[in-house]
């Protein structure tokens, strides 16, 4: 395997758990990976970002498994198990316009399997209540008296890369707790630790923790382009803040460098970027105004997601 596919599948991931295994992985003749998503809401820039680090992979040799988490997303109260799998249909048909070519699954196809129910009570008798809550805190609803359903979502998941026979598994950076889980417990149990890949959680366009389609602080990949410009122009993106400023981590994930910023020659003219982190320096030094780096990253956005949203049209 060439070297450029391991860069390829680290590059803009926060961590690799561990590189090393990866390699390993990377050596087989076959080997999987999968991220489970679960229906609840619009797929957005953030869902995009796992997304092409999928299709990373999938361009390394690796089967993609793509776990529809419909019984995840009831125990998240996300709504009725008929509105979840209604949803989970789109976000296929998404996910495919997207280019990835993968292997769907239900998760209530076999997450009611007798042999899968008795490895989550294996798991249940190896993890506290404490680890379990621990382990959700940032992928549970918020509730003053949560259910009984917040504890069993972790073990189902660490149980998940077992019986999908899973080599890989790919998340967001709030799954890593459960991830570690899953590292330390499957062993014991007959299975190989899985290798982890985080990706960034994307701040919402408020500024305010994450994107979320609960939050609305979200693009969509089928919003209008009009739609993305209006919401990209009232983002969050104060004058020479770096630190939590979606526009910057927009501009970082998905614009391609060298990049042109193209402005009015009353205001310097055009401006050619040769990486994030010299675009990151000169909006910290206050060189490149937001509504310039705004108008840079919607035109960007746009012509991203729009070969995406005539495949949906």
């Amino acid at each position: 395997m060439e070297n450029g596919s391991i860069e390829n599948i680290i590059k803009n991931t926060s961590e690799v758990v561990s590189v090393e295994e990866l390699k390993e992985v990377m050596n087989k003749d076959e080997k999987r990976a999968y991220i489970g998503f679960e229906p609840s809401g619009k797929i957005h820039l953030g869902h995009y970002l796992q997304i092409r680090k999928m299709i990373d992979l999938q361009n390394a040799g690796f089967d993609i498994i793509i776990l529809l988490a419909d019984l995840h997303a009831y125990l998240n109260q996300k709504g009725t198990m008929e509105e979840i799998q209604e949803l989970a249909e789109y976000n296929k048909t998404i996910f495919n316009a997207m280019g990835l070519k993968a292997e769907y699954v239900y998760g209530s196809e076999f997450q009611l399997e007798k042999d899968y129910t008795i490895d989550v009570y294996k798991i249940a008798l190896k993890t506290t209540l404490k680890r379990a809550r621990r382990s959700m805190e940032v992928i549970a609803r918020e509730d003053e008296n949560p259910k009984v359903a917040e504890v069993v979502y972790p073990l189902m998941q660490v149980n998940d890369i077992k019986h999908l026979n899973v080599d890989v598994a790919v998340g967001g950076m709030e799954q890593r707790k459960i991830h570690m889980l899953a590292r330390e417990l499957l062993p014991s149990m007959g299975y190989k630790a899985p290798v982890c890949i985080h990706n960034p959680v994307l701040t919402g366009l408020d500024g305010e923790g994450k994107m979320s389609s609960s939050k609305g602080n979200f693009i969509a990949v089928d919003d209008e382009p009009n739609t993305i410009k209006s919401k990209i122009k009232k983002a969050y993106c104060p004058i020479g803040t770096v630190e939590g400023n979606p526009v910057l981590e927009l501009a970082k994930y998905y614009l391609n460098y060298p990049h042109t910023i193209e402005r009015p020659e009353k205001f310097g003219g055009n401006l050619t970027i040769s990486s994030y982190e010299e675009l990151e320096k000169m909006y910290a030094e206050q060189k490149l105004h937001p509504m310039d780096l705004k108008n840079t990253v919607a035109k960007e956005i746009i012509d991203i997601l729009a070969p995406i949203r005539e495949k949906l049209i």
